[in-house]
């Protein structure tokens, strides 16, 4: 693959530390949440950024590549806009599924896909269909998990590595999650660098959690920990990225300790570059230019099926033919078809896939039981982090109602009693209107007064007038039959 471009240091641009990343010293490059961002108005701190010449990459969250639906053809068409408004070299996003169509359900969070066959096979598509839509190169992030699957067919090196395969998308290697599934999951995370194709890394996340009751939570509101620079060392001493960024997305640390991570994580990047020099050895760089790069040689894929990663036999058979790419300097060409017999993602894949993960999805966010094979007591720390994600971004949105219902704890009590039987079937500020409404209908808070602030947020917002009393009733009643 063709070097990528220098990126550098960067950190994740938050409206709430604009300020002090417009300040920060040595700063090389931002990324931006691509859903948080209009191509026709950017924050006026971004757009300043922009024209000092800052490199700026849109990360998206919302795509759910690894769902089994198709991507939503409007979805990559907002991604496409804002990166060709930010002028961004690349786009990104996750290997994860964040929603199920049947029932219409909301994770409001990345889920890990199962590692087999059929949803790899489901993913690659999603991929190739993304990359024929998007303006300019596509990266994908491994993701941090509480749980994994049943009946998984494959380690993390080798679906990542046949993903890169046969697609040419490159890596956003997170080495904090890679840390939070060594913890949650008792994967190594030496073996899979060790597994990867390197030379598709596009750049690297470094991020901060905490870990309660033997659980990694992927914060990104907590100190980049030691041992997650221990792995960025890991990952340096392999290859050179091209670029490293420090996410930090709640409870933002004073300007002087943001610029102390960064200064941190650029001295484990430089340490590496100056061992490499040292030995003699020339560190690889591998990132991004065209959508689609061509497929590691031959030699390195039979060095990868002949050392898999601990813990895991390969799938006879599994090793996979390399893909027909196109030459390393020639453009990509498009897709002429489905892929051969048994590398293309059939409908029975896409069924299968859409039934686990609705099924998963289901019990996580509807109370429905969680399927057989899973780790029940982590689903229900998933279950539980997923209510408090959706109260805390909820309040975020619609940050009055906490305030009109008589402070945070009120707040967080009603939201998650109603949580509990009303999944999130469309955005956060959707789902902060259904809520106020839910309360409405019980003609609830209790005190007049906030009753009528909660009616005027709500009408002001929804454009439409609450229930009269008899519907209301109606509802309630309705409900109880049910």
């Amino acid at each position: 693959m063709k070097p990528m471009a220098h990126l550098g240091v960067g950190i994740g641009w938050r409206p709430e530390i604009a300020d002090a990343v417009a300040r920060l010293d040595g700063l090389d490059w931002v990324e931006v949440v691509a859903e948080n961002i209009c191509p026709g108005h950017l924050p006026e701190a971004l757009q300043r950024l922009r024209e000092r010449g800052t490199r700026i990459v849109p990360h998206g969250v919302s795509l759910g590549l690894g769902g089994a639906d198709r991507p939503d053809p409007q979805k990559l068409a907002a991604l496409g806009e804002r990166a060709a408004a930010l002028g961004a070299p690349l786009v990104t996003e996750h290997i994860a599924f964040v929603r199920a169509s049947s029932p219409v359900l909301e994770a409001g969070h990345l889920l890990p896909v199962p590692r087999t066959r059929d949803a790899l096979d489901v993913l690659c598509e999603n991929v190739r269909i993304a990359q024929d839509a998007l303006p300019v190169p596509l990266a994908l992030e491994n993701i941090a998990a509480l749980f994994s699957w049943p009946g998984e067919e494959m380690t993390e090196g080798q679906f990542l590595t046949e993903l890169v395969e046969r697609t040419g998308v490159r890596l956003l290697i997170d080495v904090a999650n890679l840390h939070t599934n060594r913890v949650n999951r008792g994967e190594d995370p030496a073996a899979v660098l060790d597994a990867i194709p390197l030379e598709a890394l596009a750049y690297v996340h470094v991020a901060g959690g905490v870990e309660r009751d033997g659980v990694w939570h992927d914060t990104h509101a907590h100190p980049v920990p030691p041992v997650v620079l221990d792995l960025l060392a890991e990952l340096r001493s392999r290859v050179e990225p091209a670029g490293v960024l420090l996410e930090r997305d709640d409870d933002f640390p004073p300007e002087a300790e943001l610029a102390g991570e960064l200064t941190a994580i650029r001295e484990v990047v430089t340490a590496g570059r100056t061992a490499a020099e040292g030995s003699g050895a020339r560190p690889d760089a591998g990132g991004p230019d065209t959508g689609r790069g061509p497929a590691p040689d031959a030699a390195a894929q039979a060095a990868r099926a002949a050392a898999p990663e601990s813990g895991a036999a390969p799938e006879p058979g599994s090793a996979p033919e390399p893909d027909s790419e196109p030459e390393p300097d020639s453009a990509p060409e498009p897709d002429s078809g489905p892929e051969p017999e048994g590398r293309g993602a059939g409908e029975a894949a896409r069924t299968r896939v859409a039934l686990g993960q609705a099924a998963l999805l289901s019990a996580l966010v509807a109370g429905t039981p969680v399927p057989e094979g899973f780790d029940r007591a982590r689903i229900r720390v998933q279950v539980r982090a997923l209510a408090a994600k959706r109260a805390d971004v909820v309040a975020k949105v619609a940050p009055e109602l906490p305030g009109i219902l008589g402070g945070p704890d009120p707040y967080r009590k009603a939201f998650l009693a109603y949580a509990k039987g009303r999944p999130m079937t469309a955005g956060y500020r959707r789902d902060a209107l259904d809520f106020a409404e839910h309360l409405l209908i019980q003609d609830l808070p209790a005190d007049p007064a906030a009753r009528r602030r909660l009616t005027a947020w709500w009408r002001e917002r929804a454009g439409a007038r609450p229930p009269r009393r008899i519907v209301r009733w109606a509802r309630t009643l309705a409900g109880r039959a049910a």
